[in-house]
């Protein structure tokens, strides 16, 4: 076999990668190849499956969280599955799976870092879980949901961590006698139908900072917040 006939299926050896620790054979790939593709990479991108995909997600967690806490009231399982489903969590499940250097980003996206970008890693990983959906149906984006999760031990005990993070942090600071955090816009990146906010926590008494990354400011504020507390609760 000559190299012109080896090129084309060493360059499909990473997608064929990323389906084995996914555990699912795509019989469409190039539905795979549109959920890793940018928007600033081709018109044929993954915004549609990344609709679509978070909707895949919402219920497989959603019924999760329905079997693993049967005594569970509306509102704590509705704010549990907005912890679990947050950018933060996608982005280290997407890291997990090996996503970055699997993205097709466009060039400038390639220069500042979207590989490595929160929002791009969390919405190419809803964008698989959509591809899964059309290419098998139901059952096997579902599956990959539970395996997502799996490692997530789900108890009564998530309720009081599901808190709204800024809370959280207010009651943790105050409880010491500190003064309250600082949250301050950073960046704002993305057109403005499609902004996305990056927003800077800071604890002035204990010279930390802990940045947080969403589609609004708020969602961002919240997002720095939770790391700020990820920070506080790994501190010596």
């Amino acid at each position: 076999m000559g190299p012109s006939s080896r090129a084309p299926d060493r360059a499909r050896t990473p997608l064929r990668a990323l389906q084995q620790r996914l555990h699912y054979r795509f019989t469409d790939e190039a539905l795979l190849e549109r959920a890793l593709t940018h928007r600033s990479y081709a018109a044929d991108h993954n915004e549609r499956l990344e609709f679509l995909g978070d909707s895949v997600l919402g219920l497989g967690v959603a019924h999760m969280l329905y079997q693993a806490l049967g005594s569970g009231a509306e509102g704590d399982l509705s704010r549990l599955r907005a912890q679990l489903v947050r950018q933060d969590s996608l982005h280290r499940l997407a890291l997990d799976l090996g996503l970055p250097p699997l993205l097709r980003l466009g060039e400038g996206e390639m220069r500042s870092g979207g590989q490595r970008r929160p929002s791009i890693l969390a919405d190419a990983l809803e964008a698989i879980i959509g591809a899964v959906y059309l290419d098998g149906g139901h059952a096997p984006a579902d599956a990959l949901v539970r395996r997502l999760f799996e490692q997530v031990e789900i108890s009564p005990a998530m309720s009081a961590a599901a808190k709204d993070a800024k809370t959280a942090l207010q009651e943790w600071l105050q409880g010491r006698k500190m003064q309250l955090p600082r949250y301050e816009v950073a960046r704002v990146l993305g057109a403005a139908h499609r902004q996305t906010f990056e927003v800077v926590c800071q604890v002035a008494e204990l010279g930390l900072d802990a940045l947080g990354e969403g589609a609004s400011r708020r969602a961002a504020e919240q997002a720095a917040a939770t790391s700020m507390l990820e920070k506080l609760q790994n501190r010596p």
